[in-house]
């Protein structure tokens, strides 16, 4: 399938295969409304909407639903419809015959908006945020440095996706600064703990899925269930005070290490875009317990390529950081998911997950300044540049991308940019 509406390169993020949702304004004065990227396009879903491309469609309100400025709504209405939408825009784009193409230019501002015109929103309101620990490789690398190899991942590790509740309010979109967070560290075991800023930031590699229907107060998930409620992904940067980390997580896990910022992409990427990059996930041993086993036959992994690159405050380019997977991760979306409201956990349109941080077998998979620089032992070298790291310094600028390659096509998810800012004063 190919879009004849709007030019696509075929290295675009955003083709006729993909359509990502997102929330953007085109002006200052307008609010905020939903829209679709394609090639180097947004349209406005409102627009199209008031023209009647969607009216067929059954249990959409499409006016009300794409005039909003979060797609929370949308998403609350399911697969049936999602499909349906996805459907109508597809045909929208490739076929000269469609109803609404000799109404409609590509030249028509009110529909068709540039990229590099547009201000993007954090796609949703987020009620709730979980950020899981699910790439085996990660855990059992901060478990051998922390803990040794004997003793790397904790008992229960292989038979549960570990998670915590993050904090949802300082969520943020990309582009959007953060400052570097102050807090108690520990720096010498015999001595008091101090306060300033953390001297060891860190980026976790991460993606993240979005919630639609969700379930009812007390009404456990199934594997399948927990599938159909998910809605799309986007990129996650997990920013980690790891020494503010350090000292605070016992006895009951994360807090101010974490909560301070964490970066998303503004594009959500649908899972039906995403069904064509199904790959196997990562073999479960000991087999999970069997609210967890998946005997559906339907691969549960996804091969979606990650990148993380650093910009250092000397200026210049961006090096690589991290190449790696979420293939990788051995904890599936679904799983995850299902063990969140296995115990009658309500989850709601517009909740937002994390995976964890991503990390593969090799060392330049590794989705962390933790683990590339084995916890402060070793320098990451920036390329030829001269210039090292153990961690993010101030000014230094994290860019995450990802994308599925398909045959003469890309469904990507952009980019997840940060810049950390020094701390302010306490």
């Amino acid at each position: 399938m190919q879009c004849n509406f709007v030019s696509v390169s075929p290295e675009s993020d955003f083709s006729i295969q993909n359509l990502p949702f997102g929330v953007c304004t085109t002006s200052g004065s307008e609010a905020p409304h939903v829209t679709v990227a394609i090639g180097d396009y947004a349209l406005n879903m409102a627009t199209l909407a008031k023209l009647g491309l969607f009216q067929s469609i059954k249990g959409l309100d499409a006016e009300s639903v794409f005039s909003k400025p979060y797609l929370n709504d949308y998403m609350s209405l399911g697969r049936s419809v999602w499909q349906a939408v996805r459907h109508e825009l597809q045909d929208f784009l490739s076929n000269t015959h469609n109803a609404l193409r000799g109404q409609i230019s590509a030249s028509d501002v009110s529909v068709v908006t540039p990229l590099r015109e547009v201000q993007m929103h954090l796609p949703a309101r987020i009620g709730d945020y979980t950020d899981f620990y699910a790439s085996r490789e990660h855990a059992t690398n901060v478990g051998i440095m922390f803990r040794g190899k004997d003793n790397a991942l904790m008992p229960n590790w292989t038979h549960l996706p570990v998670g915590y509740h993050g904090r949802a309010s300082s969520i943020v979109v990309s582009g959007t600064p953060l400052h570097r967070p102050n807090g108690q560290r520990r720096q010498d075991q015999t001595k008091p703990p101090v306060f300033g800023p953390s001297a060891r930031l860190d980026y976790e590699l991460e993606m993240a899925y979005f919630v639609g229907p969700g379930n009812n107060l007390g009404t456990p998930l199934t594997l399948q269930q927990a599938e159909e409620c998910i809605f799309g992904a986007v990129l996650m940067n997990d920013w980690s005070a790891r020494d503010i980390q350090a000292w605070e997580y016992v006895p009951l896990g994360p807090f101010l290490g974490k909560s301070f910022g964490t970066t998303i992409s503004p594009w959500v990427v649908t899972m039906d875009a995403l069904e064509p990059f199904r790959v196997p996930q990562p073999t479960q041993e000991p087999e999970p317990l069997p609210y967890l086993c998946d005997e559906s036959g339907s691969p549960a992994g996804y091969d979606i390529h990650l990148a993380v690159d650093i910009k250092p405050k000397e200026g210049g380019e961006f090096y690589p950081l991290t190449r790696s997977n979420l293939r990788y991760m051995y904890w599936s979306l679904r799983q995850q998911l299902t063990h969140h409201a296995i115990n009658g956990c309500n989850m709601r349109p517009g909740d937002l997950c994390g995976t964890g941080t991503i990390s593969g077998p090799a060392e330049e998979s590794f989705g962390s300044m933790l683990e590339l620089s084995w916890s402060g032992q070793k320098d990451i070298t920036l390329g030829d540049s001269g210039i090292t790291r153990k961690f993010i310094e101030d000014n230094d600028v994290i860019r995450i991308s990802g994308y599925c390659q398909g045959d003469g096509f890309r469904v990507g998810f952009g980019q997840c940019v940060g810049e950390i800012l020094p701390a302010k004063r306490a």
